[in-house]
């Protein structure tokens, strides 16, 4: 059997109604604490019981701190409520931002070393140490990024060396197919001369083989024309 709906209305009973003020004060305050921790809101609870006794919560540092809050966002909404109190604010905000603006630019002429009159000493010493802090600054990042570039140009040569390593090798590997192609090609061929024509041309082949190299010009001779005579007449 589920619980009645219960009226909600004043307790006359003064003992039942301190205990439900107890019971109910918790709970408020507990879901006060949950919803400021689940939402990341900025939650103020003040409570005053029937004998004026005060209990309160707040989820940031103060109590005070919400309140002021409270007050300037009421009166920010009260003044934006009116159009000549929305118009002052206006004017205000921008008043205060040019001000900001005009602080910026005084303080960028001073760093760029204008309009330094009317400086103190110590004003003029404490440009000086922002501006040595701010050089030094630039410094270490140039360092870094010249750093940088050298590592990259470094592991780059270190690539290139390596390529160039192994295209050596390439290059051995296939001069040394080539001279053993050559060996095996001029080598039997010379072998075959002298076997031919026996040991007193072999100077002959030899000299061949150190100038085969050179380019060897080949013409095609006409052919020799006979001197055929002709026949006698055969006699009857």
């Amino acid at each position: 059997m589920g619980r009645g709906k219960i009226v909600i209305r004043r307790i006359d009973n003064s003992t039942s109604r301190q205990v439900t003020f107890s019971k109910r004060r918790k709970g408020l305050i507990k879901k006060a604490k949950e919803l400021a921790i689940l939402c990341d809101a900025d939650v103020g609870l003040v409570i005053f019981s029937s004998s004026a006794k005060l209990y309160e919560f707040a989820s940031s540092s103060s109590m005070i701190s919400i309140i002021e809050r409270y007050n300037k966002t009421k009166e920010e909404n009260q003044q934006l409520l009116n159009p000549t109190s929305e118009v002052k604010f206006w004017q205000r905000e921008a008043a205060g931002l040019r001000q900001q603006l005009n602080n910026l630019q005084e303080s960028h002429r001073r760093l760029m070393g204008e309009q330094l009159y009317g400086l103190s000493m110590k004003d003029l010493h404490n440009l000086e140490n922002q501006l040595e802090m701010s050089l030094r600054g630039i410094r270490m990042k140039k360092e870094q990024i010249l750093t940088d570039e050298i590592k990259d140009l470094g592991q780059k040569g270190n690539l290139i060396h390596q390529e160039n390593v192994e295209l050596c090798k390439k290059m051995n590997l296939i001069r040394q197919e080539n001279i053993e192609l050559y060996k095996k090609v001029y080598g039997t061929r010379d072998e075959n001369v002298t076997a031919g024509t026996g040991n007193s041309s072999f100077p002959h082949c030899f000299n061949n083989y150190g100038s085969s190299h050179l380019p060897t010009h080949l013409q095609l001779s006409q052919p020799e024309q006979s001197n055929f005579e002709t026949p006698p007449t055969a006699t009857k």
